[in-house]
């Protein structure tokens, strides 16, 4: 596909017309349809798409709509696109893109924050205060792919240069789509404080934030880093993960189980990952007093909490909005340097045609699925097709 003057390209990495991407119509429904190409603009690059892993937070999406917000509403029925953990090849640079070139592999974070409001000045891009304002009188510039704007589902996507970091040949396509998820619980961590060497550590929820949690906090130098949840095989990969203690709440009582691996004193950090209704509260219990919570999950319904705890131990709650304050590098850097093996909970690979399959496996667990990861054919071999 031709492109405008100012977008650099080259003949190795050749743009078709059109793509295909998944397209949510009603509630739960998607589409495997072709969408025009799109065209990069200042400070933005095309991305091919190689390979997505599946969030839980694509399912909120696809079936109920938030936290996806696409021109002020719903998503549903306006040609949008979902999926955010994505990796891929750069194709195009807009105007005065020079931070990249053509043939790159990247791997994307989610949020692009306006830049101009306070929390974007903060850097907390995250939290933007003009989240979703991005169309027609109201664009404030603020994009979150697969929430705002259209996401990785597909073939190709379009992201500003902030949201890229670029990854070393020694990282497979699987393993970079588990940046963001590393780079999640990084952010979580330095809210805690970010110097953790020698701090004790409980990560509650085994799930893929919460193991890579376990991973990142013993990267940083932990000691020791308590898991807790209730499903034993993914306890045994957060040992593999660095886990010094597992704790499945099923058999034991988790703060009673972490006062006494701590000789009751307690932890100095939880990282809530979860979203259990109780969870707060016993996190509240585990830590000692002055002790810092991050909350990186969040429960269905509303829960009460012991606030009168918090105030007389004199605890810290923090929270979390996804990969926020550049924690995506400082994960990837990690991963980079073999600190820890992140496609440990990488379990199954479909191509991106089966997304509803994918989907299916990753909803229901099937397989004992952690992360699923869609692919779609590489680009190497579209141009030796082309060639």
């Amino acid at each position: 596909m031709p492109m405008p003057e100012d977008v650099v390209t080259h003949p190795d990495y050749p743009i078709p017309g059109m793509y295909k991407a998944w397209v949510l119509g009603d509630p739960g429904q998607l589409t495997y349809e072709e969408k025009p190409m799109m065209v990069p603009g200042p400070a933005e690059v095309l991305v091919h798409i190689d390979a997505i892993s599946i969030c839980a937070t694509d399912f909120e999406i696809i079936d109920h709509g938030p936290p996806a917000l696409i021109e002020g509403g719903l998503p549903f029925n306006k040609g949008f696109t979902p999926g955010h953990e994505y990796m891929g090849t750069v194709m195009a640079l807009g105007p005065g893109v020079d931070e990249f070139a053509v043939g790159d592999r990247v791997t994307v974070e989610i949020h692009a924050g306006c830049g101009r409001c306070k929390r974007c000045r903060e850097g907390m891009y995250t939290a933007c205060v003009n989240y979703g304002m991005n169309y027609g009188n109201a664009d404030k510039g603020h994009r979150a792919n697969g929430f705002s704007t259209d996401g990785g589902y597909g073939e190709y996507a379009v992201n500003h240069v902030n949201t890229l970091i670029r990854i070393d040949d020694s990282m497979s396509d699987e393993e970079a789509t588990l940046v963001v998820t590393a780079g999640t619980a990084m952010y979580g961590l330095t809210e805690l404080g970010g110097l953790v060497a020698g701090e004790s550590v409980v990560v509650t929820g085994p799930g893929p934030i919460g193991l890579l949690g376990v991973a990142v906090a013993k990267a940083l130098g932990a000691q020791p880093v308590i898991l807790t949840g209730t499903r034993d095989n993914r306890l045994d990969i957060g040992k593999r993960l660095g886990a010094d203690h597992v704790v499945n709440v099923r058999e034991r009582d988790p703060v009673e189980a972490v006062r006494e691996i701590t000789g009751g004193k307690g932890v100095d950090y939880v990282l809530e990952c979860s979203g259990a209704a109780n969870a707060l509260n016993e996190a509240a219990y585990m830590v000692n007093r002055g002790g810092r919570i991050c909350l990186a999950a969040f429960p269905s319904e509303k829960v009460p909490v012991d606030v009168a705890h918090l105030v007389r131990n004199n605890i810290y709650v923090y929270s979390i909005r996804g990969e926020g304050k550049s924690g995506t590098h400082r994960a990837e850097a990690f991963m980079r340097q073999k600190r820890f093996d992140a496609t440990l909970i990488h379990t199954h690979t479909f191509p991106m045609a089966e997304l509803p399959e994918a989907l299916r496996h990753a909803r229901e667990r099937i397989g004992d699925a952690i992360k699923v990861v869609v692919r779609n054919p590489p680009i190497a071999a579209r141009r030796a097709d082309a060639a």
